[in-house]
């Protein structure tokens, strides 16, 4: 049961707390790493992921990551205590398979609406704790939309390339569910990341809106894409340029990638962004590029160094972790970028007069 004094203080720091914006104009922000580096240090067995609530679940459970926050929440909570005391800004929900379209490989669907509830209402617990102690500085919380494990726009099969494995309504309708829990538990941002598909972008963008219209309500969008490979293409074939052209008709607070590349590899990509676009840049690369067992290897001085050249070429506005980071990770990115400027927002006059 919740406390009077707990709901009492809730309700002032949200009426105190800056909001993001202020703060991307002041400084550069700092996100999270990765949640399924720091749950792999656990070692959960099969047993851990089902917990008391699901020892007789008819499926295997062990892998599912977002059923943790029913079953181990605190080991969640704990790592989102040591990103914020990292010097994290950001901390992103443990939500990034929290669709039916995903959960149906475990058979839970049923459970999406509590599992994206509930991991909003963790982190933003611990987010509280962080800003009630450091009121200068808040701690926001941003919702994980992860991709999805199908594409809307190509084939999963070679010889039938006009087969889809899901449909944009099917995507909307999952989307939809998943952001409207996520709102339910208190997230302050939603976070449309790892794209390698415009068109399910589009649809996670699409039920974003139709949410915002029905509650009369705004809420941040941060977008984050993921080229795939040295072709600097997305999985969907986009260029950089292409995907920021085909989601700039939605009103978002920040554009970037994640994933699939290192922090040196997203140099290029990151120029081209920050060049056409008038919002905020975003870049969470992975600690390098997988090795010959698929581990991540760069240390975070490594990573820090290149995050480094992102802020002195005045390129991003936030920066993070995904595969392969930690804490320490993040703490050597916070101790680099308190020292630099965040990016100037680009206006749409300024773009008018480049072309």
């Amino acid at each position: 049961m919740v406390s009077w004094f707990g709901l009492w203080n809730r309700t002032f720091l949200k009426s105190n707390m800056k909001n993001i914006q202020d703060v991307l104009k002041e400084r550069i922000l700092v996100l999270d790493g990765a949640m399924g580096t720091m749950l792999q240090r656990h070692k959960f067995t099969e047993e851990d992921f089902r917990g008391e609530r699901f020892k007789d679940w008819e499926h295997p459970l062990q892998g599912n990551n977002d059923l943790l926050s029913l079953t181990q929440p605190e080991a969640i909570a704990e790592v989102h205590r040591l990103y914020f005391a990292a010097g994290a800004d950001i901390v992103e929900t443990n939500t990034f398979s929290g669709t039916t379209i995903a959960m149906a490989d475990y058979h839970m669907e049923d459970l999406v609406y509590e599992l994206n509830y509930e991991s909003a209402k963790i982190a933003k617990a611990v987010a509280d704790e962080f800003t009630a102690k450091e009121p200068n500085k808040p701690r926001f919380v941003a919702g994980s939309i992860g991709p999805t494990n199908k594409t809307a726009s190509m084939s999963p099969d070679v010889n039938d390339p006009g087969f889809r494995g899901v449909s944009f309504d099917e995507l909307r309708l999952a989307y939809k569910q998943q952001v409207e829990a996520l709102l339910d538990g208190g997230v302050d941002i939603l976070l449309v990341e790892t794209i390698f598909d415009t068109l399910n972008a589009k649809a996670a963008l699409f039920a974003i809106e139709e949410v915002k219209e029905e509650r009369n309500m705004e809420v941040p969008i941060m977008v984050s894409g993921t080229i795939t490979d040295a072709s600097g293409r997305t999985l969907s074939g986009q260029t950089a340029e292409a995907f920021l052209i085909s989601i700039s008709h939605i009103p978002i607070l920040s554009v970037g990638f994640n994933c699939a590349l290192g922090a040196s590899q997203l140099v290029p990509h990151l120029e081209v962004l920050s060049a056409k676009t008038e919002h905020a840049v975003s870049a969470h690369p992975n600690a390098g590029l997988p090795n010959a067992f698929g581990e991540y290897d760069e240390t975070p001085e490594e990573m820090a160094a290149q995050i480094k050249e992102y802020a002195e070429k005045g390129l991003v506005n936030i920066v993070g972790g995904c595969c392969g980071t930690t804490p320490e990770h993040i703490k050597a990115m916070a101790d680099v970028v308190k020292d630099y400027s965040p990016r100037i927002l680009n206006t749409l006059e300024a773009h008018k007069h480049d072309t």
